[in-house]
């Protein structure tokens, strides 16, 4: 369906989501025609995919694996004409048991690309300047950081051209996705100008930093991070935004990776920006993955700090209504659901 088309991949360990959906905001907001996949419900979109006789269309880049037949990561299959990577963070240790073998996927995904094609990527991230080397004169390398910004009083400001142009979203890793988006937008012909119009109409995706709720000085977000990088990020997003609120932040253990003792030690200190920080699984859900018990003192010291470990949800949703209160931000990070837990805090 799109053998003739202009195939725009962008992928990462984390942000890929969120990054293809403001290249597709933008696009839209300027009336483009073109196709797209995307992993997450997204506002202004009926659906998740379009496949039409559109001459451009904009693929997430997964890397794990195209099906359980085709062991494959997804974003080799969609041959890139265009790419962006966010960054590489070891995940998906089910079918990448080492970190080596995970990297490879995206060193192939680099090295498929056809010659002179545009590549965005983070070039803060040591494992991608060391990736793109190779590719200095063969691809159009288009390294970024994040994009010039301010915080004030809850809002982030984009400065740009002397101006302040003001933001739905936050956190820095937002605005460095925001930067490679910017460039992806820039090779298929919207200027900076453009850009900047579009993305400060941008509200996110569905549980990404999503904010579920507000009331006077107490506020909700759910994410869907979960492996340690996306977590880390997003709590030192959250802190950043709202540094005079106390911070409580409540993570789910719900993955394979997540959920593996010898992995849990690559989430220590992800949660330290945090002023209180918990950690929730579901014993059931070891036993349907069919996977060893976790001791709660073991999961508390991978995480290091003070952390707080929590296996019943009822005594965690009690403990979270409780400690709802003014100048407090809760923060909820999970693929799962906190085994179907209340959010009415």
């Amino acid at each position: 369906q799109s053998k003739h088309k202009t195939r725009v991949v962008i992928g990462g360990s984390h942000g890929k989501t969120t990054t293809t959906a403001m290249v597709l905001h933008v696009l839209k907001y300027f009336n483009e025609d073109f196709d797209y996949l995307v992993g997450s419900a997204i506002e202004g979109f009926d659906r998740m995919v379009k496949i039409s006789a559109a001459p451009l269309i904009i693929l997430e880049g997964d890397e794990y694996l195209t099906s359980p037949l085709d062991p494959r990561p997804k974003f080799l299959v969609y041959h890139a004409t265009h790419a962006q990577v966010t960054g590489i963070a070891w995940d998906h240790i089910n079918v990448f048991p080492t970190f080596d073998s995970y990297l490879d996927a995206f060193k192939t995904f680099i090295n498929n690309l056809p010659d002179k094609a545009p590549l965005a990527y983070y070039d803060g991230d040591k494992h991608l300047e060391a990736l793109t080397v190779p590719h200095k004169t063969r691809l159009k390398l288009l390294p970024y950081r994040a994009l010039p910004h301010e915080v004030e009083k809850g809002t982030t400001y984009l400065v740009a051209a002397g101006e302040r142009i003001a933001l739905k979203v936050f956190g820095l890793h937002n605005l460095q996705n925001m930067a490679g988006a910017k460039l992806i937008c820039n090779e298929l012909g919207i200027n900076d100008t453009e850009f900047y119009e579009a993305i400060s109409q941008f509200g996110g995706t569905s549980r990404r930093l999503e904010k579920i709720r507000e009331e006077g000085s107490f506020i909700v977000f759910r994410d869907f991070a979960h492996s340690p990088s996306k977590v880390k990020a997003t709590v030192h997003a959250v802190k950043a935004q709202y540094p005079s609120r106390k911070l409580l932040a409540c993570f789910e253990l719900h993955t394979f990776s997540s959920l593996n003792k010898e992995f849990i030690a690559e989430y220590n200190q992800t949660l330290a920006a945090a002023d209180e920080a918990i950690v929730y699984f579901n014993e059931h859900v070891l036993e349907l993955k069919k996977m060893p018990s976790l001791d709660t003192k073991e999961v508390a010291t991978g995480f290091g700090g003070n952390v707080k470990v929590y296996t019943d949800s009822t005594a965690l949703y009690e403990y979270l209504k409780y400690h709802s209160a003014d100048d407090t931000v809760l923060l909820l990070m999970s693929s799962g659901n906190f085994n179907n837990m209340p959010l009415d805090f």
